[in-house]
């Protein structure tokens, strides 16, 4: 049973005993702002939550921002053990917010093209088993981000929508640059592809039809870390809600494709495994869903790939959609 969590309604009352207040010159892709304070000693980061300069929460369309939503329902202290997020206190302000998360910086993964370590990458695909079992056919309110909405946030739709508002953020950007090319370098990807980047409706109807679980929505290397006692540290909750665990899996396949030291069948296998020694039984339902996942990676980024060109990363997952369009 999901305990609902109290949201603040001022910053000064989040910020209560906070001190050193220092702005960090560096912010993420969404272009959300980051401060840095101290309370009873201890290292804070402050992160303000604005649809006016923030694109990922435009798209995501969730009332008071998907973040403080899942503080709200108490889904962020129903995570399983393995999982960390660093958010301990969060103030609403209308559309806008304010997080106060513990400052984990020391344990986050170091920003290069390295591959991870083989341990530190078994860790997190073992962790985001245990999060979606623990949420396994879950009826608790964790419909926060649509499934719809999730795939369309790095879609056409949301360059031009970007583009309209006179948005300056680089991502907006690349994938109004990325779609138009992956239409010319991958085109037999792209007549499967295209059309659910506009409208993924399909793809979400048949993916409704295998298991649902609570998944996060953005599994990417800038947003994890590890603990010293091996739990995993996950932030950045823009997109989470219901959805197809291998959804996320996907995603993680995806974005992190350079920095893997495994292959992609052999993290899905350690994935698979890990549902496994859960008690999940995969047999039923393992290649519908994955298939359909693996053609929903591409909606989330054929942009991204095509901007590198046709290569083996790409050719990769153009064999997955053709080989699984049959599924939609």
């Amino acid at each position: 049973m999901l305990e609902p969590r109290t949201v603040l309604d001022s910053v000064e009352e989040l910020l209560a005993g906070a001190d050193g207040l220092t702005a960090i010159d560096s912010v993420g892709k969404s272009g959300a702002a980051l401060d840095r304070v101290t309370i009873d000693g201890a290292p804070y980061v402050v992160k303000y939550l604005d649809p006016d300069v923030d694109w990922t929460i435009r798209v995501a369309q969730v009332p008071a921002t998907a973040p403080v939503e899942v503080w709200r329902r108490g889904l962020l202290h129903a995570l399983p053990p393995e999982i960390d997020s660093p958010i301990v206190g969060v103030a609403s302000l209308g559309a806008k917010a304010v997080l106060l998360m513990r400052d984990v910086s020391p344990w986050l993964v170091p920003v290069g093209d390295d591959p991870i370590p083989a341990a530190q990458n078994e860790g997190f695909l073992d962790h985001m088993a245990a999060m979606h079992v623990h949420f396994w056919a879950s009826a608790e309110a964790i419909d926060v981000v649509t499934p719809e909405r999730r795939y369309l946030e790095l879609s056409p739709q949301m360059a031009e929508a970007e583009a309209e508002l006179g948005s300056d953020h680089l991502v907006p950007q690349l994938v109004a640059r990325g779609w138009p090319l992956f239409g010319e370098v991958a085109p037999r990807a792209a007549a499967v592809v295209l059309p659910l980047a506009h409208d993924p409706r399909p793809l979400v109807a048949a993916m409704e039809n295998t298991p649902q679980t609570f998944i996060h929505g953005n599994w990417k290397l800038d947003n994890l870390g590890t603990h010293d006692d091996g739990r995993t540290i996950l932030f950045d909750w823009e997109l989470p809600g219901r959805g197809a665990p291998l959804a996320d899996v996907a995603w993680y396949l995806a974005i992190n494709c350079r920095r893997l030291p495994v292959s992609k069948e052999q993290a899905l296998e350690i994935y698979r495994d890990a549902l496994h020694r859960r008690g999940v039984d995969t047999r039923p339902w393992w290649d519908r869903q994955l298939g359909l996942a693996l053609i929903g990676a591409l909606v989330h980024f054929g942009w991204e790939k095509a901007l590198g060109g046709y290569d083996e990363e790409l050719a990769w997952w153009e064999d997955r959609v053709l080989e699984n369009a049959h599924l939609l």
